[in-house]
Protein backbone atom coordinates (compact mmCIF):
# COMPACT_ATOMS: atom_id res chain seq x y z
CA UNK A 1 0.00 0.00 0.00
CA UNK A 2 1.24 3.41 -1.06
CA UNK A 3 2.42 5.63 2.10
CA UNK A 4 0.23 8.61 0.69
CA UNK A 5 -2.76 6.57 0.84
CA UNK A 6 -2.51 5.66 4.76
CA UNK A 7 -5.41 7.47 6.84
CA UNK A 8 -4.71 9.22 9.70
CA UNK A 9 -7.75 10.56 11.56
CA UNK A 10 -9.91 9.98 8.71
CA UNK A 11 -8.19 11.71 6.17
CA UNK A 12 -5.19 10.37 3.92
CA UNK A 13 -1.53 11.46 4.42
CA UNK A 14 -1.62 12.88 0.74
CA UNK A 15 -4.67 15.11 2.13
CA UNK A 16 -2.94 16.30 5.08
CA UNK A 17 0.25 17.18 2.83
CA UNK A 18 -2.21 19.48 0.75
CA UNK A 19 -3.61 20.86 3.47
CA UNK A 20 -0.24 21.37 5.20
CA UNK A 21 0.73 23.21 1.15
CA UNK A 22 -2.36 25.49 1.67
CA UNK A 23 -1.79 26.76 5.12
CA UNK A 24 1.90 27.34 3.76
CA UNK A 25 0.64 29.12 0.63
CA UNK A 26 -2.36 30.69 2.04
CA UNK A 27 -0.28 32.35 5.10
CA UNK A 28 3.06 33.40 3.21
CA UNK A 29 0.58 34.77 0.25
CA UNK A 30 -1.05 37.00 2.95
CA UNK A 31 2.30 38.07 4.55
CA UNK A 32 3.68 39.31 1.25
CA UNK A 33 -0.04 40.67 0.48
CA UNK A 34 0.20 42.71 3.78
CA UNK A 35 3.97 43.79 3.63
CA UNK A 36 3.40 44.82 -0.40
CA UNK A 37 0.05 47.00 0.45
CA UNK A 38 1.97 48.27 3.57
CA UNK A 39 5.14 49.54 1.31
CA UNK A 40 2.49 50.82 -1.35
CA UNK A 41 0.58 52.77 1.02
CA UNK A 42 3.62 54.64 3.06
CA UNK A 43 4.73 55.50 -0.55
CA UNK A 44 1.30 57.21 -1.31
CA UNK A 45 0.96 58.98 2.13
CA UNK A 46 4.08 60.66 1.16
CA UNK A 47 3.17 62.08 -0.90
CA UNK A 48 0.20 63.52 0.28
CA UNK A 49 -1.34 66.05 2.98
CA UNK A 50 -4.08 64.79 4.71
CA UNK A 51 -3.37 62.39 8.09
CA UNK A 52 -6.14 59.94 6.91
CA UNK A 53 -3.56 57.88 4.99
CA UNK A 54 -1.51 57.44 7.96
CA UNK A 55 -4.70 55.58 9.55
CA UNK A 56 -4.35 53.17 7.00
CA UNK A 57 -0.74 52.07 7.59
CA UNK A 58 -1.09 52.16 10.88
CA UNK A 59 -4.55 49.43 10.41
CA UNK A 60 -1.82 47.59 8.30
CA UNK A 61 0.70 47.70 10.84
CA UNK A 62 -1.83 46.22 13.37
CA UNK A 63 -3.06 43.24 11.79
CA UNK A 64 -2.27 40.42 13.77
CA UNK A 65 0.16 37.63 12.52
CA UNK A 66 -1.63 35.15 14.33
CA UNK A 67 -4.81 35.96 12.84
CA UNK A 68 -3.23 35.39 9.65
CA UNK A 69 -2.31 32.20 10.74
CA UNK A 70 -5.62 31.38 11.49
CA UNK A 71 -6.68 32.21 8.18
CA UNK A 72 -4.32 29.94 7.06
CA UNK A 73 -5.18 27.20 8.76
CA UNK A 74 -8.97 27.25 8.57
CA UNK A 75 -8.27 27.62 4.34
CA UNK A 76 -5.98 24.63 5.15
CA UNK A 77 -9.10 22.25 7.17
CA UNK A 78 -11.71 23.22 4.42
CA UNK A 79 -9.29 20.09 2.33
CA UNK A 80 -9.64 17.80 5.50
CA UNK A 81 -12.76 15.97 6.65
CA UNK A 82 -12.42 16.72 10.26
CA UNK A 83 -16.34 16.90 11.85
CA UNK A 84 -15.47 17.22 15.34
CA UNK A 85 -12.70 19.79 15.58
CA UNK A 86 -14.07 21.74 12.57
CA UNK A 87 -16.36 23.38 14.49
CA UNK A 88 -13.62 23.92 17.43
CA UNK A 89 -11.84 25.31 14.20
CA UNK A 90 -14.58 27.92 13.25
CA UNK A 91 -14.98 29.06 16.99
CA UNK A 92 -11.28 29.91 17.31
CA UNK A 93 -11.33 31.84 13.67
CA UNK A 94 -14.57 33.76 15.06
CA UNK A 95 -12.62 35.14 18.38
CA UNK A 96 -9.10 35.56 16.66
CA UNK A 97 -11.81 37.50 14.18
CA UNK A 98 -13.03 39.77 16.71
CA UNK A 99 -9.94 40.43 18.53
CA UNK A 100 -8.58 41.26 15.03
CA UNK A 101 -11.81 43.84 15.00
CA UNK A 102 -10.86 45.35 18.03
CA UNK A 103 -7.06 45.90 17.48
CA UNK A 104 -8.07 47.86 14.24
CA UNK A 105 -10.57 49.71 16.15
CA UNK A 106 -8.26 50.71 19.35
CA UNK A 107 -6.73 52.17 15.95
CA UNK A 108 -9.50 54.41 14.73
CA UNK A 109 -9.55 55.49 18.28
CA UNK A 110 -6.03 56.22 18.78
CA UNK A 111 -6.31 58.36 15.47
CA UNK A 112 -9.06 59.97 16.32
CA UNK A 113 -7.80 61.19 19.79
CA UNK A 114 -4.38 62.39 18.17
CA UNK A 115 -6.35 63.95 15.57
CA UNK A 116 -8.44 66.03 18.00
CA UNK A 117 -4.90 66.68 20.38
CA UNK A 118 -3.08 67.90 17.61
CA UNK A 119 -5.96 70.58 15.62
CA UNK A 120 -4.92 74.35 15.52
CA UNK A 121 -6.09 75.90 18.71
CA UNK A 122 -6.56 72.83 21.08
CA UNK A 123 -3.42 73.19 23.13
CA UNK A 124 -4.82 73.23 26.11
CA UNK A 125 -3.74 70.82 28.19
CA UNK A 126 -6.61 69.94 30.15
CA UNK A 127 -8.73 69.43 27.00
CA UNK A 128 -5.87 67.35 25.90
CA UNK A 129 -6.07 64.90 29.37
CA UNK A 130 -9.66 64.63 28.79
CA UNK A 131 -9.45 63.96 25.19
CA UNK A 132 -7.35 60.89 26.43
CA UNK A 133 -9.59 59.98 28.68
CA UNK A 134 -12.43 59.17 26.32
CA UNK A 135 -10.07 56.93 24.54
CA UNK A 136 -9.49 54.97 27.10
CA UNK A 137 -12.85 55.10 27.54
CA UNK A 138 -13.66 54.21 23.63
CA UNK A 139 -11.33 51.78 23.78
CA UNK A 140 -12.43 49.97 27.09
CA UNK A 141 -16.17 49.95 25.59
CA UNK A 142 -14.85 49.00 22.36
CA UNK A 143 -13.10 45.65 23.90
CA UNK A 144 -16.06 44.97 26.29
CA UNK A 145 -18.09 44.66 23.15
CA UNK A 146 -15.61 42.38 21.81
CA UNK A 147 -15.30 40.17 24.30
CA UNK A 148 -19.00 39.55 24.32
CA UNK A 149 -19.69 39.17 21.03
CA UNK A 150 -16.52 36.28 21.28
CA UNK A 151 -17.98 34.64 24.52
CA UNK A 152 -21.19 34.20 22.19
CA UNK A 153 -19.35 32.37 19.94
CA UNK A 154 -18.11 29.92 22.77
CA UNK A 155 -21.13 27.34 23.10
CA UNK A 156 -22.12 26.25 26.57
CA UNK A 157 -21.68 30.51 27.52
CA UNK A 158 -24.94 31.90 28.26
CA UNK A 159 -24.06 35.42 26.90
CA UNK A 160 -27.53 36.60 28.13
CA UNK A 161 -26.83 35.88 31.93
CA UNK A 162 -23.49 37.48 32.10
CA UNK A 163 -25.13 40.54 30.80
CA UNK A 164 -27.71 40.76 33.50
CA UNK A 165 -25.18 40.22 36.12
CA UNK A 166 -22.61 42.76 34.59
CA UNK A 167 -25.49 45.28 34.61
CA UNK A 168 -26.19 44.39 38.04
CA UNK A 169 -22.61 45.01 38.46
CA UNK A 170 -22.55 48.05 36.84
CA UNK A 171 -25.07 49.83 38.75
CA UNK A 172 -24.22 48.61 41.93
CA UNK A 173 -20.17 50.07 41.04
CA UNK A 174 -21.91 53.63 39.87
CA UNK A 175 -23.89 53.98 43.05
CA UNK A 176 -20.38 53.44 44.87
CA UNK A 177 -18.49 55.77 42.77
CA UNK A 178 -21.45 57.91 42.08
CA UNK A 179 -19.53 61.48 42.74
CA UNK A 180 -16.23 60.50 40.93
CA UNK A 181 -18.57 59.81 38.11
CA UNK A 182 -20.12 63.07 38.66
CA UNK A 183 -16.65 65.12 38.46
CA UNK A 184 -15.70 63.10 35.43
CA UNK A 185 -19.22 64.11 33.21
CA UNK A 186 -18.95 67.39 34.66
CA UNK A 187 -14.68 67.66 33.23
CA UNK A 188 -15.84 66.58 30.23
CA UNK A 189 -18.85 69.29 30.02
CA UNK A 190 -16.08 71.58 30.85
CA UNK A 191 -13.74 70.84 28.15
CA UNK A 192 -16.50 70.49 25.26
CA UNK A 193 -18.51 73.67 26.44
CA UNK A 194 -15.86 75.70 27.44
CA UNK A 195 -17.32 77.79 29.79
CA UNK A 196 -13.83 79.03 30.82
CA UNK A 197 -10.42 77.48 29.78
CA UNK A 198 -6.91 77.46 31.42
CA UNK A 199 -5.47 80.78 32.07
CA UNK A 200 -8.86 82.88 32.28
CA UNK A 201 -9.72 84.95 35.37
CA UNK A 202 -13.24 83.97 37.01
CA UNK A 203 -15.41 84.49 39.90
CA UNK A 204 -16.91 81.49 41.51
CA UNK A 205 -19.03 83.10 44.69
CA UNK A 206 -16.66 84.80 46.64
CA UNK A 207 -13.78 83.15 45.35
CA UNK A 208 -11.57 85.26 42.85
CA UNK A 209 -8.94 83.92 40.96
CA UNK A 210 -7.06 82.52 37.23
CA UNK A 211 -7.63 78.87 36.45
CA UNK A 212 -4.20 77.04 36.43
CA UNK A 213 -5.33 73.11 35.88
CA UNK A 214 -8.68 71.51 34.81
CA UNK A 215 -8.18 67.88 35.77
CA UNK A 216 -10.65 65.05 35.55
CA UNK A 217 -11.58 65.39 39.31
CA UNK A 218 -10.98 68.66 39.84
CA UNK A 219 -10.22 72.52 38.69
CA UNK A 220 -7.66 74.16 40.31
CA UNK A 221 -7.61 78.09 40.57
CA UNK A 222 -4.75 80.48 41.80
CA UNK A 223 -6.57 83.21 44.09
CA UNK A 224 -5.54 86.89 43.96
CA UNK A 225 -4.41 86.44 47.42
CA UNK A 226 -1.66 83.82 46.18
CA UNK A 227 -3.13 80.27 47.67
CA UNK A 228 -4.66 77.64 45.20
CA UNK A 229 -8.56 76.79 45.79
CA UNK A 230 -9.39 73.38 44.70
CA UNK A 231 -13.30 72.93 43.25
CA UNK A 232 -14.80 70.00 42.11
CA UNK A 233 -15.52 69.73 38.67
CA UNK A 234 -19.42 69.13 39.42
CA UNK A 235 -19.62 72.27 42.07
CA UNK A 236 -18.51 74.36 38.97
CA UNK A 237 -20.80 73.25 36.74
CA UNK A 238 -23.90 73.67 38.93
CA UNK A 239 -22.54 77.66 40.32
CA UNK A 240 -22.71 80.78 38.44
CA UNK A 241 -19.16 81.69 37.22
CA UNK A 242 -18.28 85.29 35.74
CA UNK A 243 -15.51 84.90 33.37
CA UNK A 244 -13.55 88.17 33.06
CA UNK A 245 -11.04 86.31 30.49
CA UNK A 246 -13.83 86.45 28.09
CA UNK A 247 -14.49 90.03 28.52
CA UNK A 248 -13.70 92.23 25.61
CA UNK A 249 -14.51 95.42 26.84
CA UNK A 250 -14.67 96.53 30.66
CA UNK A 251 -17.72 98.96 31.37
CA UNK A 252 -16.19 101.35 34.39
CA UNK A 253 -18.31 103.54 36.30
CA UNK A 254 -17.69 105.98 39.08
CA UNK A 255 -18.78 108.77 40.88
CA UNK A 256 -17.55 112.29 42.15
CA UNK A 257 -19.27 114.61 44.38
CA UNK A 258 -18.22 118.34 44.50
CA UNK A 259 -19.15 120.75 46.99
CA UNK A 260 -23.21 122.38 47.62
CA UNK A 261 -21.37 125.67 47.54
CA UNK A 262 -20.25 124.87 43.72
CA UNK A 263 -21.55 127.66 41.44
CA UNK A 264 -23.86 126.90 38.61
CA UNK A 265 -21.18 127.73 35.83
CA UNK A 266 -18.36 125.32 37.20
CA UNK A 267 -21.18 122.90 37.43
CA UNK A 268 -22.22 123.02 33.58
CA UNK A 269 -18.52 122.65 32.99
CA UNK A 270 -17.80 119.31 34.98
CA UNK A 271 -18.72 116.70 32.34
CA UNK A 272 -17.04 118.64 29.40
CA UNK A 273 -14.17 118.93 31.60
CA UNK A 274 -14.23 115.15 32.81
CA UNK A 275 -15.40 113.93 29.23
CA UNK A 276 -12.19 115.50 27.84
CA UNK A 277 -9.62 113.84 30.58
CA UNK A 278 -11.26 110.56 29.55
CA UNK A 279 -10.86 111.21 25.60
CA UNK A 280 -7.31 111.56 25.81
CA UNK A 281 -6.46 108.24 28.12
CA UNK A 282 -5.47 105.31 25.31
CA UNK A 283 -7.61 102.38 24.76
CA UNK A 284 -10.65 104.19 26.51
CA UNK A 285 -14.24 104.96 24.74
CA UNK A 286 -16.10 107.95 26.71
CA UNK A 287 -19.79 106.98 27.60
CA UNK A 288 -21.33 109.89 29.65
CA UNK A 289 -21.39 112.05 32.77
CA UNK A 290 -24.30 113.32 34.30
CA UNK A 291 -25.35 115.29 37.24
CA UNK A 292 -27.05 112.32 38.30
CA UNK A 293 -28.06 113.55 42.32
CA UNK A 294 -28.19 115.72 44.87
CA UNK A 295 -26.35 113.97 48.10
CA UNK A 296 -26.55 114.54 51.89
CA UNK A 297 -23.52 116.94 51.39
CA UNK A 298 -22.51 116.75 47.66
CA UNK A 299 -23.79 117.23 44.06
CA UNK A 300 -23.06 113.89 42.90
CA UNK A 301 -21.59 113.29 39.36
CA UNK A 302 -21.89 109.71 37.44
CA UNK A 303 -19.17 109.08 34.80
CA UNK A 304 -19.27 105.97 32.38
CA UNK A 305 -16.32 105.35 30.23
CA UNK A 306 -15.42 101.81 28.13
CA UNK A 307 -11.75 100.41 28.40
CA UNK A 308 -11.23 98.03 24.80
CA UNK A 309 -8.76 95.92 26.70
CA UNK A 310 -9.79 93.57 29.31
CA UNK A 311 -6.30 93.59 31.55
CA UNK A 312 -6.75 94.56 34.99
CA UNK A 313 -3.62 95.98 35.43
CA UNK A 314 -4.08 98.41 32.31
CA UNK A 315 -7.34 99.52 33.57
CA UNK A 316 -6.09 100.36 36.86
CA UNK A 317 -3.25 102.11 35.47
CA UNK A 318 -5.97 104.41 32.65
CA UNK A 319 -8.27 104.48 35.97
CA UNK A 320 -4.95 106.42 37.77
CA UNK A 321 -4.59 108.86 34.89
CA UNK A 322 -8.26 110.22 34.85
CA UNK A 323 -8.20 110.67 38.77
CA UNK A 324 -4.73 112.47 38.99
CA UNK A 325 -5.77 114.64 35.85
CA UNK A 326 -9.61 115.02 37.70
CA UNK A 327 -7.49 115.92 40.90
CA UNK A 328 -5.59 118.64 38.77
CA UNK A 329 -8.34 120.37 36.99
CA UNK A 330 -10.62 120.72 39.92
CA UNK A 331 -7.68 122.53 41.66
CA UNK A 332 -7.15 124.75 38.20
CA UNK A 333 -10.86 125.50 38.78
CA UNK A 334 -11.38 126.18 41.71
CA UNK A 335 -14.09 123.23 42.50
CA UNK A 336 -13.62 121.37 45.67
CA UNK A 337 -14.45 118.05 46.79
CA UNK A 338 -17.11 117.05 48.86
CA UNK A 339 -16.28 115.17 52.12
CA UNK A 340 -19.41 114.30 54.94
CA UNK A 341 -20.16 117.74 56.57
CA UNK A 342 -22.66 119.23 59.01
CA UNK A 343 -23.50 122.73 59.05
CA UNK A 344 -24.82 123.90 62.32
CA UNK A 345 -27.08 127.14 62.53
CA UNK A 346 -27.05 128.73 65.97
CA UNK A 347 -30.19 131.37 66.29
CA UNK A 348 -29.39 134.74 67.65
Amino acid sequence: MDILEQVFWGNTLATWLLALAVVGFVFLALKILKRTMSRKVLAWVKKTETDLDDLVVNLFNRTWYLFLVMISVYAGSLVLTLPQVEPCIRTVMVILFWVQVALWGTGVVDYLVSRQVKKPGKKDAAAATVTNALGYVGKGILWAVVLLLALDNIPGVEVDALIASLGISGVAVALAVQSILSDLFASLSIVLDQPFVIGDSITVGEYVGTVEHIGLKSTRVRSLTGEQLIFSNSDLTDSRIRNYGRMDERRVSFTLGVTCQTPYEKLVEIPRMVQEIIETQPQTRFGRVHFKAYGDFSLNFEIVYHMLTSDYNVFMDIQQAINLEIFRRFAEEGIEFAYPTQTVFVAQ
